[in-house]
């Protein structure tokens, strides 16, 4: 049972700036403003396994999250990946060259792996509703790379 969402940003910025943006996980929680705090688990630079718990308030509460750099493609391409409550998620970053710009998309999925009748329910019930939430979450997101990137 998986769901997913995809939304673009054209940025006016080169893809080095949009990335140099998106993988500063240390600086994420000065960018965004959805992040309230971050604590990196690796060290070393931006790379396939950097992990790192992140804090962030959704539906008004705070939640903090493990995540982790699953694969990495500088300047096209990055995906992150999180586990909680029973789903996967997974993150894709995408940079694509534009009009001396760079077109930005995110693509985000959350799958049950086993999913139980209960949880069929909720998704049924409560799914989209979430995943409406969580487009605005990442448009937001998406609006304060591009003014970072663009300020670089």
């Amino acid at each position: 049972m998986e769901q997913t969402t995809t939304l673009t940003q054209h940025i006016q910025a080169a893809p080095e700036k949009v990335w140099s943006v998106i993988t500063d996980i240390p600086g994420s929680a000065a960018t965004l403003s959805g992040v309230e705090a971050v604590q990196l688990l690796t060290d070393g630079p931006y790379g396939e396994g950097t992990r790192w718990k992140e804090t962030r308030k959704m539906f008004g509460r705070s939640e903090t999250v493990e995540m982790w750099v699953d694969q990495v493609d500088p300047p096209r391409s990055t995906t992150v990946k999180a586990v909680q409550g029973g789903a996967d998620y997974s993150t894709r970053f995408n940079l694509a060259p534009r009009d001396g710009g760079t077109d930005l998309t995110v693509t985000f999925g959350a799958e049950v792996a086993k999913p139980t009748a209960a949880s069929r329910i909720m998704m049924a019930l409560f799914g989209k509703m979430g995943l409406a939430a969580t487009r605005k979450a990442f448009a937001k997101d998406l609006a304060e790379i591009a003014a970072k990137a663009e300020s670089l």
